[in-house]
């Protein structure tokens, strides 16, 4: 019996021991802690059956049995707290001090051994048959067998105890027989039970890794989920270069399909990989947001790069960061790519960029047009003056003086300058012009015609029409000057040498996917087609930074004096004018190809004329009044007999300017070809020698850009004393408001300064024959 007691001491010991472990290892799990208490209250228990007879029968009888009967209580309590099942704490101090009153009692009051054995019997068969019903309510249809063993193996207890408690009063054996057995039984069953309750702990840290395993599986899922239906694109890389996993939006932006990513795909490096900068160039590897990090360990931010799509030119662009994956060790376990795509945002900068570029043009066209207004008339006095004063000396001049060639140079070079300010006046596109159905055919024809006769021997010339090219509604002077403009630059991109010079001309549908979207549109409000010009070359090129600048005002790539940089500048307004539009494709060395797009005319001619600014013929007045007949009485006054004429029957002219350099041209013009001429150069005075003498004058020229008084003004001053008087008003700068302006006045004409002198005095002529 001692050594039994013994060894169960020793084993109470380290099953409190391994217990206490377990409770502080998983201190989430509900039991180890109450079955490392039930071990110590039955090493109480078991020293107090040692000590009996040598110590005092209440601490060994009493509190020995009390401890043997909790001992089972807490393992008990210890199950209960296992299967998550309240555990009543006060009920159990109740029942704990319960079973020490009676065995103090049955020992104290009444000694009796029978009476305290049943006691302890009771108490304990009463412990495992709730420990038993808790067990069955916990697993009623028997899927743990680690709880159904230990059902059992309760069970088991239960009937031995049972058995042995019936052994001596009812088989007659002696206590001193049956008491080894018995604690050699519940020796073994407690050993059994610890592997059982070990086997509970072992059994419910399987199941919680079961939960988390299966919690880990469905944030992932989640996870994957998430991320596959972000509309970011998500790549995972290894780094062996390797892609560990890929979501749908990174699928869709490389064009691969939504099966999946092949794990074996390598970074993007290779063929079908192709990353590019925002320059349109490749990307070098160590640029690249994966290499990057891979060399550096640290985050990368905001990379555009690009991936071309197909075989075409379509690049779809991306907003990229990168960041490492590290493990618990620090060591790189994988590179996250995220990137959105940016390809729309791009597009709308590229447009963007494009409109900029547009109204830096109209700002510079709206500037020019503001500096033409100011400067072409006092610039085209100047030149008025010059060419006036020049032709005037030649004429005085005998033919063979040397200084008519200087004379000549010298109106060269005042006519360049005139040509100039009307290319300036031209591109701010102040002059009126009437749109018509044209043919462009023919005035291709024409143009070419007239290009062919100019042209070095060593260009060829070539023009190509379709015959089913519809017509446009254009002006044909302004569509002729767009062709011969092309035409000039491309003999000029020659350089001298042999080449080819080509105009084509076709017809395009509406909806052809080859025109520019502001044709594309004109041409689907109107339901017609569209007409499609081309001019090429095969002369030097032009590389990027050049053409980017060719439609500026006043850039050239020529020589000092052989071109002014507006060439260009008003072929572009002319188109944009007739609503096209011009696309321009360029290398250095290759050649230059323009082509221009205009909407085809309707069917049917247009009813009404569609007014749209001109460009002024370089030989035409600009007048108001041309309803004149031509016929001899028009003809120049130099041609007529008036040199024989007295003073009183030459034609009184009264002429007013505010430039005495132009008053006195003007007056020895006109005295040359044999009218009379009153000159003033303030207005007061001219009103009143017309007030002083009505009928006196037969015609009032005057300039309109004057410091107080304007020419209207003077011209409405004059008609209300002589309505019959023909009044003319000359300008350097004539605009639609000035031509409106001067019909409402009464004025029969508006005169441009700086047109010929046999152009200026055929205006006077005609003027004072009809008065």
């Amino acid at each position: 019996m001692p050594t039994l007691l013994a060894m169960r001491v020793g084993i109470d010991v380290l099953i409190a021991l391994a217990f206490w472990g377990q409770m502080r290892r998983y201190p989430a799990i509900g039991g180890p802690g109450w079955w490392a208490l039930a071990p110590l209250l039955s090493i109480v228990g078991s020293i107090g059956l040692w000590t009996r007879g040598s110590a005092p029968d209440l601490l060994t009888y009493a509190i020995g049995n009390t401890a043997l009967t909790l001992s089972p209580l807490l393992a008990w309590m210890g199950v209960r707290s296992f299967l998550q099942f309240s555990r009543p704490l006060g009920r159990m101090a109740l029942f704990a001090l319960a079973v020490l009153a009676g065995q103090v009692v049955f020992l104290v009051v009444w000694d009796l051994p029978q009476a305290r054995q049943g006691v302890f019997a009771l108490s304990v068969l009463s412990i495992m048959g709730l420990a038993l019903r808790d067990m069955v309510r916990a697993d009623a249809q028997r899927r743990v067998p680690e709880l159904q063993a230990l059902r059992l193996l309760t069970m088991v207890e239960i009937a031995g105890l049972l058995l042995f408690a019936a052994a001596a009063p009812v088989g007659g054996l002696p206590l001193a027989q049956v008491a080894p057995v018995t604690l050699f039984f519940f020796l073994l069953a407690n050993l059994l039970r610890v592997v059982l309750y070990g086997s509970l702990v072992t059994y419910r840290l399987r199941l919680e890794g079961d939960r988390a395993r299966q919690g880990l599986l469905t944030r992932e899922a989640d996870s994957r989920a998430l991320i596959d239906n972000l509309s970011a694109g998500v790549m995972v890389f290894r780094p062996n270069h390797t892609l560990s996993s890929i979501n749908s939006a990174a699928r869709r932006f490389f064009g691969w399909s939504e099966g999946g990513a092949n794990s074996a795909l390598a970074e993007p490096t290779g063929l079908g990989w192709r990353i590019l900068r925002e320059d349109g160039q490749p990307m070098r590897r160590h640029d690249m947001p994966f290499e990057r990090v891979l060399a550096t360990g640290l985050p990368v931010k905001s990379v555009v790069f690009g991936v071309p799509v197909g075989e075409g030119d379509d690049v779809r662009w991306a907003l990229c960061n990168a960041y490492p994956e590290n493990n618990a060790q620090g060591g790189l376990r994988h590179v996250v790519l995220t990137f959105i795509d940016i390809t729309s945002l791009k597009a709308v900068q590229a447009e963007q960029k494009a409109l900029q570029s547009q109204l830096s043009q109209s700002q510079k066209m709206e500037a020019l047009g503001t500096l033409a207004g100011g400067v072409a008339h006092d610039f085209n006095n100047i030149l008025a003056a010059i060419l006036g004063n020049a032709d005037l000396a030649r004429q005085d001049l005998p033919h063979d003086a040397p200084a008519r060639e200087s004379l000549h140079e010298i109106s060269t070079a005042a006519r360049r300058g005139r040509e100039l300010v009307r290319q300036i006046l031209a591109f701010s596109r102040q002059q009126p012009a009437e749109r018509t159905r044209v043919d462009v055919a023919a005035i291709l024809s024409e143009t070419c015609g007239l290009m062919r006769a100019a042209m070095p021997s060593q260009v060829q010339l070539m023009h190509e029409c379709h015959p089913d090219t519809p017509a446009i509604l254009a002006d044909a002077t302004q569509l002729g000057q767009v062709l011969i403009n092309l035409g000039t630059n491309a003999v000029h991109a020659l350089e001298g040498q042999a080449g080819r010079v080509e105009c084509q001309l076709d017809g395009l549908p509406g909806d052809d996917a080859r025109l520019p979207p502001e044709v594309a549109l004109a041409c689907a409000e109107a339901g017609v087609g569209a007409v499609r010009l081309r001019v090429s070359d095969n002369g030097c090129g032009m590389d990027e930074a050049v053409r980017s600048r060719i439609f500026e005002p006043f850039f050239t790539t020529k020589a000092v004096g052989r071109g002014t940089g507006l060439g260009l500048p008003v072929v572009l307004g002319i188109v944009q004018v007739h609503g096209g539009a011009i696309e321009v494709e360029s290398q250095p060395g290759q050649g230059t190809t323009f082509t221009l797009y205009f909407p085809a005319a309707p069917d049917e001619p247009p009813a009404q004329t569609l007014v749209v600014p001109d460009i002024p013929k370089p030989t035409d007045p600009v007048t108001m009044n041309s309803a004149l007949p031509a016929g001899p009485e028009t003809a120049p006054l130099e041609n007529r007999p008036m040199a024989d004429a007295t003073p009183l029957e030459q034609p009184h002219i009264l002429y007013l300017d505010d430039d005495d350099t132009l008053v006195f041209l003007v007056r020895r013009l006109l005295e040359r070809r044999g009218y009379r001429v009153t000159a003033f150069t303030d207005q007061q005075q001219a009103v009143k020698a017309v007030h002083d003498d009505p009928k006196g004058f037969q015609l009032l020229l005057t300039d309109y850009n004057m410091p107080g008084m304007s020419g209207l003004d003077v011209a409405r001053a004059v008609l209300a004393i002589n309505p019959g008087l023909p009044v003319a008003v000359a300008s350097g700068y004539i605009t639609d408001e000035l031509q409106a302006e001067a019909k409402a006045a009464g004025v029969r004409e508006v005169v441009f300064k700086t047109d010929a002198v046999e152009a200026f005095c055929e205006v006077v002529a005609r003027l004072v024959q009809a008065s």
